[in-house]
C-alpha cells in the first residue's frame, strides 16, 4: 500500500486560467500528458470556461467540494448540481462548464486513454472491505467501453478521502489513516484483503491498465 499525502502536491495552472490540478497519482510514473495510461488528479475550478480538449482520452468527474456545475458535452447540457456523482465522458468532446452559483468547486478527475486503461469510480460510506464492490454501492461510475480486457478484475485500486476521516486496515494489523485528499494505491490482491472506514465520504477507484500490442 502506497500512501499519498494531499500536502505538498503541486499545482500546475490550466491553460486556460480557470483553475488549477494536482496530480494524486500517474501510470506508468513520471509520465506525461501524451504517454500516460491513467492519471488521477484533484482540480480546483474557479471560474465559467472550456475545457481542453483530450482526444483519445475517456474522463470519470467527480465534484467533491462545492456547489456544483453544469457541463454541456457536445451541445448537451448534464446538471451536476450535487457532490459525489462521478460522470463518464469522452475528453475529445467539445466541453464547457458552469460554476452553479458562481462559487468555485474541486473536481476528482480520472482521465483514461482509450484502448489502453478503464476504471471504475465509486462513492463509499461508512465501511466494507476496499474491493470487489457491494451490490449495493450506488454513486458509481464505469469507463470501460473499448477496453481489450473490459471483463478482468482490475491491476489497482486507488482510495482517496474526500470528506472526513478514512482509516484502511491490512492483514497483519496495519492501518493507514487518510485526512482530506489523502489516497492510498493498493494492488487488487491487497485491496481485496483490506478494510475501509470513512465517516465521510472515500472515492474508491478501480484501475486497469493493457500493455501496447496486448490483446
Amino acid at each position: 500500500m502506497r500512501i499519498l499525502r494531499a500536502q505538498g502536491r503541486a499545482a500546475a495552472p490550466w491553460s486556460n486560467g480557470g483553475g488549477v490540478t494536482r496530480e494524486i497519482a500517474v501510470q506508468p510514473p513520471g509520465s506525461g500528458w501524451d504517454t500516460f495510461a491513467w492519471r488521477v488528479s484533484l482540480a480546483d475550478v474557479t471560474r465559467d470556461g472550456p475545457y481542453s480538449p483530450l482526444p483519445g482520452v475517456r474522463r470519470i468527474l467527480t465534484v467533491v467540494d462545492g456547489a456544483g456545475l453544469e457541463l454541456t458535452v457536445d451541445g448537451t447540457a448534464r446538471l451536476l448540481p450535487e457532490r459525489y456523482r462521478p460522470f463518464a465522458f469522452p475528453g475529445g468532446a467539445a466541453t464547457g462548464s458552469r460554476l452553479l452559483d458562481g462559487r468555485p468547486v474541486v473536481n476528482l478527475n480520472v482521465m483514461l486513454r482509450e484502448g489502453r486503461a478503464a476504471a471504475t469510480v465509486e462513492m463509499v460510506r461508512g465501511s466494507r472491505r476496499v474491493w470487489p464492490a457491494g451490490d449495493g454501492a450506488a454513486d458509481r461510475a464505469s469507463d470501460r467501453d473499448g477496453y481489450p480486457d473490459r471483463d478482468r478484475d482490475p491491476d489497482e485500486v486507488m482510495v482517496v478521502a474526500v470528506e472526513g476521516r478514512t482509516r484502511l486496515g491490512v492483514p497483519g494489523g496495519h492501518e493507514a489513516r487518510l485526512g482530506r485528499f489523502d489516497a492510498a494505491l493498493l494492488t487488487a490482491p491487497d485491496a481485496a484483503a483490506a478494510a475501509l472506514w470513512t465517516d465521510g465520504t472515500a472515492a474508491v477507484i478501480a484501475l486497469s491498465v493493457t500493455a501496447p500490442g496486448r490483446s
